[in-house]
């Protein structure tokens, strides 16, 4: 598995949030803020945008670090992904993402 794949499956590799940390870009960070406030209905802040992956040791999102359920609940299970998890197929929790990314169902399996 590549090592930016995130637990849910999301390439971490190809996220604005990250693209924006390594290439200190402002616009971007701007841009993925107003994006991912519209996408869970609460405000993100610019400088909220400073991650370098998931999985990774280093700087994430407060969205990434602490609220994610899906990284919660693969830390707390001592998973890689939640490709090793038996009940990842009917996990409601990942659904927000697999139901909306065919490339995260593939990353996961």
């Amino acid at each position: 598995m590549k090592k930016y794949i995130a637990y849910c499956g999301l390439d971490c590799e190809a996220c604005e949030a990250r693209l924006a940390t390594i290439n200190d870009d402002d616009a971007l960070r701007e841009k993925v803020a107003k994006d991912w406030g519209e996408m869970n209905r609460m405000e993100f802040k610019k400088e909220w945008i400073n991650c370098e992956g998931c999985r990774m040791d280093g700087i994430r999102t407060m969205f990434c670090d602490s609220m994610c359920e899906i990284r919660q609940c693969a830390i707390a299970k001592g998973f890689e992904t939640c490709k090793d998890c038996a009940e990842m197929n009917g996990c409601e929790k990942l659904k927000m993402i697999t139901d909306h990314s065919e490339e995260a169902k593939a990353n996961l399996k």
